[in-house]
């Protein structure tokens, strides 16, 4: 495996259970991909907008997980536009195989090894 990537993961706070599971499929030993996660963690506050860009310029890329949650969610809808602004490569990755929804401007895949390790390898 090459060096470790580092990605910024855009999520609902009501799919932060599926960031985590993606982190932790990440740490498996035999997961094909790895990746160093600069998601934002702890609530928001009036500075959370300069921590966010911050931590996508610093990123390669930027994993979309994608839920019916997403349509609602003001702060990953503005994190997906900081990362367009910032031309950083971005992968939709649907959070739950029963929930297909689109985002506009942001082509998304089934969860699953190929399709994360795929564009984590790309960046």
């Amino acid at each position: 495996m090459a060096d470790k990537k580092t990605v910024f993961v855009a999520f609902a706070i009501e799919d932060e259970h599926q960031r985590d599971l993606l982190k932790g499929q990440s740490l498996h030993p035999r997961s094909p991909f790895e990746f160093i996660d600069m998601s934002v963690k702890q609530p928001y506050d009036s500075d959370w907008k300069d921590r966010v860009r911050t931590r996508i310029r610093r990123s390669h890329g930027v994993i979309v997980l994608v839920s019916k949650n997403s349509l609602s969610s003001s702060g990953q809808k503005w994190e997906i536009q900081c990362a367009k602004e910032e031309g950083k490569p971005i992968r939709g990755i649907w959070a739950y195989s029963n929930d297909r929804t689109q985002i506009p401007g942001v082509s998304t895949y089934a969860w699953g090894d190929a399709n994360i390790a795929g564009f984590i390898d790309s960046l």
